[in-house]
């Protein structure tokens, strides 16, 4: 059965979009190799270009690749507006390094990479059961969320009760209907649970 051109193209736009997204899931690996600071150095001087990037977009002008990146990977109430996303990415990845130590930090930055990324394509692909109150976010794309940040607190830990309990604050954090806040409470959040559980 063949999708609607309009919903194909939605689709196409979110898959971008949180392919884009997941890449943040490369910090944790990044901080490890060049330390900490640096790599907070890399993620402020990213997001600072992109956000003069984006500043010159608004303008008028075209910035090779960035700009071309940021029209594919917009969703349709961003066309023509600012982009805030992946300013927010780069700060909550930015806070979690900041204020955890690891594995608090990895686990943070996970979670908004993977919890987040497959919440929003679970959602978009396969969600039926709306949650009241979220804005449109579905029970799939909770579950989503809750699976991932599961699997990924358990292969960095080995310890699947504070996985579950990791997992199901990410799930709930997901829920605030935040827009692209959600990429620092999610990371905020996430980051605090862990280092209650874990230092």
């Amino acid at each position: 059965m063949a999708l609607p051109h309009e919903l194909q193209q939605e689709l196409q736009t979110e898959l971008v979009r949180k392919s884009i997204h997941m890449l943040i899931a490369l910090v944790p690996g990044i901080a490890a190799l060049v330390g900490v600071q640096f790599t907070l150095a890399l993620l402020a001087a990213g997001t600072l270009f992109y956000t003069y990037c984006e500043v010159l977009r608004m303008q008028g002008y075209s910035v090779a690749l960035i700009s071309q990146l940021t029209t594919v990977a917009s969703r349709q109430r961003e066309i023509g507006r600012f982009t805030l996303g992946p300013i927010t990415l780069g700060l909550g990845a930015m806070i979690a390094l900041l204020l955890y130590p690891d594995p608090a930090a990895s686990i943070a930055i996970y979670a908004l990479a993977f919890g987040d990324g497959l919440a929003s394509l679970f959602g978009k692909f396969f969600g039926r059961l709306t949650v009241p109150a979220t804005g449109g976010k579905t029970i799939e794309g909770s579950m989503a969320c809750f699976v991932a940040v599961f699997l990924t607190v358990y292969a960095l830990t080995g310890r699947s009760l504070e996985a579950g309990i990791i997992a199901s604050a990410a799930a709930l954090l997901e829920l605030f209907p935040t827009s692209d806040l959600d990429n620092l409470l999610l990371p905020t959040g996430t980051g605090l649970v862990a280092a209650l559980l874990f230092v």
